[in-house]
């Protein structure tokens, strides 16, 4: 579907200059912005390592966290300041 899109000189120079580094025309580098942007996030599933390693990465430093007592968790502690 053809669409008539205006772009400032700045942006249209943007465009054109990222087009011919990719060596397509500047008319299919703005198909291609669009086509990316309006593409949903991709559901892929996360590998069992690909877990592994975040889940490792996420608890890196946990070791030298501050320890809290368990009276830091009570309901009264998380409201105490309120009126």
């Amino acid at each position: 579907m053809p669409i008539l899109v205006e772009l400032s000189p700045e942006n249209e120079a943007r465009l054109a200059a990222e087009a011919l580094v990719r060596g397509i025309a500047p008319e299919q580098y703005a198909g291609k912005l669009l086509d990316d942007a309006l593409t949903p996030p991709s559901t892929s599933k996360l590998t069992r390592e690909g877990l592994y390693a975040m889940l490792k990465e996420v608890g890196e430093g946990w070791e030298n966290r501050p320890t809290l007592p368990t009276s830091a968790f009570t309901r009264e502690s998380f409201y105490e300041n309120r009126t």
